[in-house]
């Protein structure tokens, strides 16, 4: 079994900068891409940015330049560093990764539970 627990949500003001964590843990084999997504009230979930293990990054086009994807192979943990925070990036933020599961070859997508982000004007 694979869970994904994402942390360093909270509250700050417009202009101001939060740090999202999320860590795979688990029987895990090998962590493929992974990534964070978001999801407003009364609004679809959305990509926010993915990067692969071999650091190849892909991001919205909302976020370019205000936000960064990093990861720790060696910890399978995912970073999202966001910079310059608007009113419009509050949301419920998920990590999603591909992993597989030691002693099979296939992979899976797994959620976290969410972490809340709320920019206040």
């Amino acid at each position: 079994q694979v869970q994904l627990v994402e942390s360093g949500g909270g509250l700050v003001q417009a202009g101001g900068s939060l740090r999202l964590s999320c860590a795979a843990s688990g029987s895990i084999s090998s962590a493929g891409p992974m990534g964070w997504y978001r999801q407003a009230p009364g609004k679809e979930r959305e990509l926010v940015a993915t990067i692969t293990s071999g650091n190849i990054t892909n991001y919205a086009d909302f976020v370019k330049g205000r936000f960064t994807i990093s990861r720790d192979n060696a910890k399978n943990t995912v970073y999202l560093q966001m910079n310059s925070l608007k009113s419009e990036d509050t949301a419920l933020y998920y990590c999603n990764g591909f992993i597989s599961v030691s002693g099979r070859v296939s992979f899976r997508y797994y959620w976290g539970q969410g972490t809340q982000v709320t920019v206040s004007s």
